[in-house]
């Protein structure tokens, strides 16, 4: 075997060029600093690095380092460009942090409710400022954005990374305190106790309910939950009074979770910006939240590992039905084709009927048997737990 295909021999190539490592906690980079690891490929994103100023001070290999956002002093920054690293600032005036390494929690998206309302939160910021005429044509705020997206997207991989997963789809509109918001509620409880991380669009309506259900942990506690609930039936016309009824019902569930040992991930929201009008539900254990709608239906959609249930809803339940179809109409043969679970007959085959056409599409393929319409909850629960 000649040397060039011996693959115990590193070529001068891949040593020029590693494997990029990211390296986002302090643990992280206190063990790359302490090794005295090389430092190209490494992507050090949004940490303080005022405690290993000294140690990176003394570094002068540093060319194919890149520092993504975090704090440092000017005169680090200077010595780390001055030996070749890339640093990424940011603009001090955005509402988010474009460089973010893990996901949301409500607190951060809901920060200042209480004293400031809405208004003034840094998700609602985030919204004014996508929507700023002046920037949208400046290339560093699309810059900011994109690299806000894809630190999301990273995120949420590895915070679902090993689990099952199962999306559930549903209408914005869907009140509080009606039995469809019951029965969302119920079906993401049930997916959540069998074991699956239940993924909905993170908006309200039957995406707050599935995300309720799943979060509350205990049978006991769900029916407490929709009657608090039920007080503020929709975001219309307050979103201070209906964020903050269910940010009260979160704190509260979240302590006697931890006092009982049934906290843990079973529920994600992925919201976008994109719809502003639209404010992100607070029951979840982790908030991926998008400026590219594109990029966030993807996210979420690739993702339902196990499954799919579609609740009542309009064009952007049926715009997510197709966008979901699309690579399991062309999966390969054989290649696994997680069940696509639509609930309510009459809504889906007449009011609005898009089962003829997924009916269509799965004729001779894989699709078509993995494709299911149920007449209740309780039967998609029952298609995605056995």
């Amino acid at each position: 075997m000649s040397e060039e295909h011996r693959p115990d021999v590193v070529s001068d190539e891949v040593r020029r060029h590693p494997a990029a490592r990211e390296v986002t906690t302090p643990a992280d980079l206190r063990e790359v600093l302490t090794t005295r690891a090389p430092m190209r490929g490494i992507r050090i994103q949004d940490l303080d690095l005022g405690p290993y100023e000294a140690m990176l001070l003394n570094r002068s290999e540093l060319e194919g380092l890149v520092v993504l956002g975090g704090q440092m002093s000017h005169a680090l920054a200077d010595h780390l460009r001055l030996h070749g690293a890339l640093v990424f600032p940011t603009d001090p005036h955005v509402p988010i942090n474009p460089y973010r390494a893990t996901l949301y929690r409500s607190g951060d998206l809901y920060e200042g409710l209480t004293a400031r309302g809405y208004a003034d939160t840094p998700d609602a910021r985030a919204y004014v400022w996508s929507q700023d005429a002046d920037l949208g044509h400046d290339i560093f705020a699309t810059l900011l954005r994109a690299i806000h997206d894809d630190s999301m997207s990273d995120a949420l991989t590895e915070q679902l990374l090993g689990r099952t997963v199962v999306g559930v789809m549903g209408g914005h509109a869907l009140q509080r305190g009606t039995p469809e918001y019951a029965d969302a509620a119920q079906l993401g409880h049930r997916l959540a106790e069998a074991g699956h991380v239940v993924v909905t669009g993170g908006g309200p309506g039957a995406m707050e309910a599935a995300n309720l259900g799943a979060f509350v942990g205990a049978d006991s506690r769900l029916d407490e939950a929709l009657d608090r609930l039920a007080a503020v039936p929709s975001f219309r016309p307050s979103i201070d009074a209906w964020a903050q009824v269910a940010m009260d019902l979160r704190t509260e569930l979240r302590e006697v979770k931890l006092r009982d040992g049934t906290s843990g991930i079973r529920s994600i929201g992925i919201p976008t910006w994109f719809y502003g009008h639209e404010p992100p539900n607070v029951f979840c254990n982790g908030i991926a939240k998008y400026f590219s709608n594109a990029i966030r239906e993807d996210a979420l959609l690739s993702r339902c590992s196990d499954g799919l249930v579609v609740l009542p809803g309009a064009a952007g339940t049926v715009q997510e039905i197709f966008q979901a179809v699309t690579p399991l109409y062309y999966a390969a043969p054989g290649a696994p084709v997680p069940p696509l679970v639509l609930v309510d007959r009459v809504h889906w085959e007449e009011t609005i009927p898009v089962v003829p056409a997924l009916r269509a599409l799965g004729h001779q393929r894989d699709l078509g048997p993995r494709t299911h319409v149920v007449d209740t909850v309780e039967d998609a629960t029952a298609l995605l737990t056995a």
